[in-house]
């Protein structure tokens, strides 16, 4: 009996061995071993209805056609109304009339992807479905604009300054700020979102990842997030995206 249970032992290991020399051997000479992956790491490039991001996503199978992610992101957020103008009465750099700050926000969450329709053959394409909720980290950093001012010899000069719809009109602005001033008023508006998407893979092996993914997300914001002048702050942010994702997948 206990020669029988080493026996199995050892055939057990050895076909483990030999299964996975072979498709790493598959792996190196191009071919495909046509195997299930355990874990998947991507990172992705998209663009949404109101600006562009970067994502990263690590997934691991509990089923066959079921995986559990975790993914984080960053992005910039504009408003719809923001449209660059410029002063033509003195040449002016192009500037967004009535900004009141510049939105960058990092999301992380988790979530499920399911397999809808599996693929048949590599040149075939695999469909799948995903959702994510999680936390948003909202950095708004006020906009500043170019304004002149005359010195005591009546003398032009550019200054830069925090834009306040109250002070300044579209004729008294004659840019763009730097873009480094503001930091040190930065705001932090916190956030909770939930995400859906399809994805559709059509990577030309099993342990690479190519995908092209569209869905859209739900951002909420309790206190509110203040973009643009004479509009009230958004609590709920609705953002369409389609992106492209590239990656592997490992034991």
């Amino acid at each position: 009996m206990f020669k029988r249970i080493l026996y199995s032992l050892a055939f057990i290991c050895i076909t483990g061995i030999c299964v996975s020399q072979s498709t790493t051997q598959a792996v190196a000479s191009g071919r495909d071993p046509n195997v299930l992956y355990r874990n998947e790491g991507s990172v992705g490039i998209f663009a949404h209805s109101r600006g562009f991001g970067l994502n990263y996503m690590r997934a691991k199978h509990i089923t066959g056609t079921r995986k559990k992610l975790f993914e984080i992101e960053a992005l910039n957020m504009k408003h719809p109304k923001e449209i660059k103008v410029s002063n033509s009465s003195d040449n002016s750099k192009r500037f967004v009339y009535g900004k009141l700050n510049n939105i960058l926000l990092f999301r992380v969450g988790v979530g499920y992807q399911t397999t809808l329709f599996k693929r048949a053959d590599r040149k075939s394409v695999e469909i799948r479905t995903s959702y994510y909720v999680g936390g948003n980290i909202t950095f708004a950093k006020p906009a500043y604009v170019l304004i002149y001012r005359e010195n005591i010899s009546g003398a032009k000069y550019q200054q830069s300054v925090k834009y306040n719809p109250e002070l300044q009109t579209i004729d008294s602005i004659s840019g763009k700020g730097p873009l480094v001033d503001g930091l040190s008023e930065i705001k932090i508006y916190p956030a909770v979102y939930a995400k859906f998407n399809l994805s559709f893979e059509y990577a030309p092996y099993s342990n690479k990842v190519k995908a092209i993914e569209t869905g859209v997300i739900l951002d909420y914001y309790p206190t509110g997030l203040p973009i643009m002048a004479h509009n009230p702050a958004e609590k709920f942010i609705v953002t369409v995206y389609v992106g492209f994702v590239f990656g592997k997948k490992w034991f």
